[in-house]
Order: structure tokens, then sequence, then C-alpha cells
């Protein structure tokens, strides 16, 4: 769930790990969400499956969110069986299908008993765009930010005070929701913005006919205590 407190000057998006910017091109962006590290883990799990001998490797991968003093994180995550001798092109678009996927799964998720309690987190309006920045940071423009225009911190407080808190705007795309310059545009409202083309050059993964991709029949919910111990269910 983001907060005002998070907000940070646009200037500082491409060095800073954590926060929240506002971008003429994206709209809000959780620079959390877009720092792309879980993709390169999955890409390397995918390059490593690929040096193997084997006809098929599984590779999983998750989004969990953490208990205040990371007592415990619970998420969800899924495991696709994958036939070796998939291209460089076809192991990122298997990479963004699974992302996509799973990042949807994990909204549902927050919006859920008891989660939807403590939370309005659930398909907040920068959750998804973030997380397809972070895709694209890793596989395409490490520093996509004097692409996307990030705006001042003033500038950016500003929509924020005009328009409320981002988690009351819901965006269940992978499309920006921008916010026009109150002072500039009295009257507008947000609405839905084009993706920029470095953001559209992989298509996700759907040849699930082919067999070189094998789905489970059902995704997984995860909790892991503090203790590092865990339970896994259907």
């Amino acid at each position: 769930m983001s907060k005002r407190t998070e907000i940070i000057d646009g200037s500082k998006a491409a060095t800073e790990k954590y926060g929240l910017v506002y971008t003429e091109v994206l709209g809000w962006i959780d620079l959390g969400h877009a720092q792309g590290t879980d993709i390169q883990t999955l890409l390397r799990d995918i390059h490593h499956g690929e040096s193997l001998r084997e006809k098929f490797y599984d590779i999983t991968y998750s989004q969990g969110m953490s208990s205040r003093y990371g007592l415990i994180r619970t998420g969800k995550s899924i495991t696709w069986r994958i036939k070796r001798g998939r291209t460089y092109w076809e192991q990122r678009s298997i990479a963004l299908a699974m992302m996509m996927t799973i990042a949807r799964k994990f909204e549902d998720f927050q919006g859920t008993f008891p989660y939807n309690y403590l939370t309005d987190s659930s398909f907040s309006g920068e959750d998804l765009v973030s997380d397809l920045l972070g895709f694209y940071r890793i596989v395409m423009v490490n520093n996509p930010f004097e692409i996307l225009r990030p705006v001042s911190k003033e500038e950016a407080l500003k929509r924020w005070d005009y328009y409320g808190e981002i988690g009351a705007w819901k965006n269940e795309t992978f499309q920006p929701l921008l916010f026009p310059d109150p002072e500039k545009f009295p009257h507008a409202k947000p609405y839905k913005g084009m993706l920029p083309n470095f953001m559209q050059t992989i298509s996700p993964y759907n040849d699930f006919s082919s067999g070189n991709v094998i789905l489970p029949q059902h995704d997984k919910t995860f909790i892991v205590l503090g203790s590092g111990n865990s339970r896994m269910g259907l």
C-alpha cells in the first residue's frame, strides 16, 4: 500500500530502490515493484534449466507480502514445466507470461479476507504497471526514466493531494493510469494511457498447445514464517 510519505523527487527515480514517483508516461511508479530483481532471478533460473541435460525443467515464480516486522510472508506462486531448447526470446516471453500471470493472482489475493482489512493495495493503480516496468528494466532499458519523464516531488504531491491516494484508484491492467496536472486541467479525470514502445517489444508466451510449456492445474498460496518454515497450500 503506497503512502504519501513514500513520494520522492522524480530526479532520484533512476538511483533509488524504493519510493513512489509520478511520471508523465506511466503515472505513479512504485520503485520497489520496478526494481526487476525478481525477473533477474527468474531469467537466471530459466537459463540454468536450459543448461541441464533433462528434457524438461521446472521453474517457480512467486510474489508475496510481509507482515509488520517480517514475521510472516504470504503470497502466490506458480511452477511451469518447460521443455529444454527455448530460444533467447522465448525465454523472455515465458518469463513475462509468468510474471503477468502471478501478478494478477497476487493482486486478487490481496483483495481477499483477511488481507483486504489490512490494506487497500489490491490492484492499486501503480502496481501492475510498476511490475511491467521492472521486467523491461532487466530485459531492455536499465534506466528508462528519461523516456518516462518523472516529475518533481512538489508536482507529484500536487496530484496525490488533488486526486487522493493511489490505492483508491484501481487498475486491473498493465496499462498506465494517468493523472493530469490539476492546475493545467482542473476538470480532467484519470485515464488509461499507452505504454511506451520499449514496453511493448515482448509478447507474453501463449503457445501452450505445443507442449513446450506445461502449466499446473492450480497456482499455490504460500505462507512463510519468520523462522523460515513454510506451509504451502493449493
